[in-house]
């Protein structure tokens, strides 16, 4: 049951949308690197459509009708957007579910120190990462200061041409002869993940040196000096201190722009594309929707390489809240109207699938691997080894999509995460269905997943669209 390569079958005319699409994929992909700049970009195109705040429905008591378009947003960091549809809310709703966080380093809360002048932010990896991959890369600084007076401060340092960048220092090969005798993962340790970020130290006046002002001296000595340097830049450019470190959330990225990747253009090089390629698609599908007969709704999350957890993770009550609110604005206002309106919906957990990769094919059970350009990929299962914490879709549904793709031209393949005994992970796809909805993983094939730089094709971003569209639409 080989799949056949959508390339193939694409005229001019697919190809100007596949480049279209894949421009402003590129475009989020640059300006949404983190969760919080991934809502902002959201929320700002969902405006543009003609959608509203939950929050300023909930305000005035409108009343939902068919048509309505709702967004609502979590801490920042999660949103999601419902077209209200035709038919009851209690028959349910189409969903595309995608998560907006990806693998990074996060800045640690007392980060700031000096060693042999020169200045290190300490940080924590954050979700699953190859440590090794991480270092001698140009990296940027995103993220958010938060003073104590509440105002929040946005942090944007290293891509823009003429900005600084960063990065984590590693040993020269001729002197790694240790090092490179250690096993992958410690041969660079998660402590030693420190970016470095200056070496210039402040000029100390005499007077400030031989001040008796205490505090003043404290602030201004040679010791540390290069430390010094770095909150004087801070103080300067963002009014910050130290102390608001504690009260900040930094995340440390790869530095640059996507690109187009291969002599051919046919691929994107970039930060991120896991789930960030699902999420865009997702977006658009959402927006393309005009009138649907049942609600299309799309939900972004935060969390889910950590697990899900948290308040903006998966695992939280804001959807269910969130749908709840939906319903008592549409006249339902009943928890039975929640329960059957969950457990009536379908579901599209749209995350990324391993790209078969030739250079590593003993990894791979090619007949069920996911092969770049052959489409929008469906696992009917992830889990690890015996199928451990997956959500396995029902035949019946399995079915019901072939037959939607199908008869909307979408090139769509099966796979599964790599060889049975290889290794394995999950998606946000087993939290829904506990709702006892149909939901299934759906998403985009991957090469250098959770690496700094990911490769795609632009023929599955194009078919994952199509395909998103298409379930919103039919199912």
């Amino acid at each position: 049951m080989e799949r056949k390569n959508a390339w193939k079958s694409y005229g001019k005319k697919d190809e100007k949308k596949l480049e279209e699409l894949c421009t402003g994929y590129k475009d989020y992909l640059f300006h949404g690197k983190t969760e919080r700049e991934g809502t902002r970009y959201i929320v700002e195109k969902a405006k543009e459509a003609g959608y509203i705040s939950l929050e300023e429905a909930v305000k005035k008591q409108k009343k939902l009708k068919t048509g309505d378009k709702i967004y609502s947003v979590c801490m920042g960091k999660t949103v999601a957007l419902f077209n209200i549809g035709k038919k009851s809310l209690e028959e349910g709703m189409n969903i595309l579910g995608a998560h907006l966080d990806s693998p990074r380093l996060d800045v640690k809360q007392n980060p700031l120190y000096e060693s042999n002048e020169l200045a290190y932010l300490d940080t924590h990896y954050y979700g699953g990462i190859k440590k090794y991959q991480w270092v001698t890369l140009p990296l940027a600084i995103h993220g958010v200061v938060v003073k104590t007076d509440g105002t929040v401060v946005d942090v944007v340092i290293g891509e823009e041409d003429n900005d600084p960048v960063f990065c984590v220092t590693d040993i020269l090969i001729h002197l790694a002869q240790n090092q490179m005798a250690k096993k992958a993962n410690v041969a660079v340790e998660g402590e030693n993940l420190d970016l470095l970020i200056a070496s210039r130290p402040l000029k100390i006046k005499k007077s400030d040196e031989d001040s008796k002002d205490t505090e003043k001296k404290g602030k201004k000595t040679e010791k540390d000096a290069v430390k010094q340097m770095v909150l004087e830049i801070l103080k300067k450019k963002y009014d910050m201190e130290e102390e608001d470190f504690m009260s900040a959330e930094l995340e440390i990225v790869p530095a640059g722009k996507p690109r187009d990747m291969g002599l051919d253009s046919s691929m994107i090089l970039a930060y991120g594309q896991d789930d960030k390629v699902c999420a865009y698609t997702s977006l658009v599908a959402q927006l393309a929707v005009k009138s649907p007969e049942k609600t299309s709704c799309t939900l972004l999350v935060d969390k889910e390489e950590i697990g899900s957890v948290g308040a903006t993770g998966m695992q939280s009550r804001f959807f269910e809240n969130t749908v709840a609110e939906i319903l008592e604005l549409a006249g339902y206002n009943s928890n039975l109207a929640l329960r059957r309106c969950l457990k009536n919906s379908s579901m599209l957990s749209s995350d990324v699938s391993a790209g078969y990769d030739p250079l590593y094919a003993s990894c791979f059970e090619a007949k069920n691997a996911a092969f770049l350009g052959r489409g929008l990929v469906f696992n009917k299962f992830t889990g690890a080894r015996g199928k451990s914490g997956s959500n396995d879709a029902n035949a019946e549904y399995m079915g019901r999509i072939r037959g939607i793709m199908e008869k909307s031209g979408v090139y769509y393949q099966t796979a599964e995460l790599g060889k049975v005994d290889e290794g394995g992970g999950g998606t946000i796809a087993y939290i829904l269905s506990l709702y006892g909805m149909e939901v299934i993983d759906s998403g985009v094939a991957v090469l250098n997943m959770h690496a700094p730089w990911e490769v795609t094709s632009k023929a599955d971003i194009y078919e994952a669209e199509k395909g998103y569209e298409a379930f919103l639409l039919n199912a």
